[in-house]
């Protein structure tokens, strides 16, 4: 079953799951379980999403990628291995999803006539003000 992230759906094939040992609670058991999830997602190697997209993933990951272009993503929260694998999923689904959001081009504007004009006049007061700051001169 693939993972649904916004319009894109990521295949089986591009995700590895793996499990470890924990440390955290669970007790006795914790020595004895491997209840933390590792989840390797192929970045570099997948189809599913473009080009553009696999840029934003990758800066929105960070550390979490690879040398080899993959995207790990470590969950050991929950003392079950199936909850701390759906937390993985959970996580994955949501970098990929903000990833998907295009950013908006930022546009250039200048600064209108008024605008330019009241910045001056506030500069121009606040000197005034700084300058009765001093010490009196010679004709006080």
């Amino acid at each position: 079953m693939a993972l649904r992230a916004g319009r894109v759906e990521i295949p089986d094939a591009d995700l590895e799951v793996a499990f470890v040992r924990a440390g955290g609670p669970g007790g006795q058991n914790v020595n004895k379980v491997a209840s933390a999830v590792q989840l390797r997602f192929d970045l570099a190697g997948t189809a599913a999403l473009s080009w553009a997209v696999k840029q934003r993933l990758r800066a929105l990951a960070g550390r979490r990628v690879t040398d080899d272009g993959a995207l790990l993503i470590i969950a050991r929260e929950h003392r079950s291995q199936e909850q701390n694998r759906r937390a993985a999923e959970e996580r994955l689904v949501d970098l990929v999803t903000r990833a998907l959001v295009e950013p908006k081009a930022r546009r250039a504007t200048k600064p209108t006539r008024a605008s330019r004009e009241r910045r001056m006049d506030s500069k121009s007061r606040r000197g005034a003000v700084k300058r009765a700051r001093g010490r009196p001169g010679r004709e006080d």
